[in-house]
């Protein structure tokens, strides 16, 4: 009994993944074009473009516009969730600039701060009654002027309101505990959950996302709290392709039974 021949679309997919897999073609090769993959295999463009989509959904390629196909960079941040947060941090160095020195790129990131009346979902969150006073941040963060990370962080002011940390892009102090350390606040715990999801149509423009590709992303809701109290909450949003999230989690030392 033979096996069954793939299809044509899946021949092509698998040839160029291959190559791409192997390093014959490297991070900003250009692909054939759609009419010299058409000569080459003979199939129809029909079968050569579903092929394309398939290989820009498997984050493999990206297309240009006016330009063509190129093999994307596949070198992903490493965000480990254990070390993010360091005490008494002073200067500019956050989480993001580590993940992305790390892997080689250079991190830049806009941020935009308002005071805001909270909404319920962000109220309930936080602990606060809908309609309380929270400072809004808006991020978009770069790796070599490409956009990796979104992110809504949401602190109440009756905590950080009137104090030098209000604002948390202004100052001296970069990230979140080390901030709230500053005035008093002992932050001893954060909790995330974390989906995958289809991309919204704001987040596909912000994060530059191949539209004829995968628009996935990984949607992480967190919140710090001191105590019982909620201290920030955010909404942070990766390209699915863009970055790795790395969890350690501690387990309580092993006691002999019986001991």
């Amino acid at each position: 009994m033979t096996s069954k021949e793939p299809p044509n679309y899946q021949r092509v997919v698998d040839d160029l993944r291959s190559r791409i897999l192997s390093g014959e073609l490297g991070p900003g090769d250009k692909l054939p074009t759609e009419k010299e993959l058409q000569k080459r295999w003979g199939f129809s463009t029909t079968i050569i473009k579903h092929a394309l989509t398939l290989l820009r959904s498997e984050g493999l390629i990206e297309g240009r516009r006016g330009s063509g196909n190129f093999v994307r960079d596949r070198t992903r941040l490493v965000r480990r969730a254990h070390s993010r947060d360091m005490r008494k941090r002073i200067g500019s160095t956050s989480p993001f600039a580590r993940d992305s020195e790390a892997a080689g790129k250079r991190p830049s990131w806009e941020a935009d701060s308002r005071k805001v009346r909270a909404s319920a979902p962000i109220a309930e969150r936080l602990g606060i009654q809908p309609g309380d006073m929270v400072m809004h941040t808006k991020y978009r963060y770069l790796a070599d002027d490409t956009p990796i990370q979104l992110a809504d962080s949401y602190e109440p002011l009756t905590i950080t309101g009137g104090t030098p940390v209000e604002y948390p892009e202004q100052g001296p102090i970069i990230g979140v505990v080390a901030r709230m350390d500053s005035i008093g606040v002992a932050i001893d715990r954060f909790v995330e959950e974390v989906i995958t999801r289809p991309a919204m149509p704001d987040e596909v423009e912000a994060l530059e996302l191949d539209r004829r590709g995968g628009m996935w992303v990984i949607s992480v809701e967190r919140t710090y709290y001191a105590g019982q109290a909620a201290v920030e909450t955010a909404d942070i949003v990766f390209p699915g392709g863009r970055y790795r999230l790395v969890y350690e989690m501690p387990i309580d030392p092993w006691t002999p039974s019986g001991g």
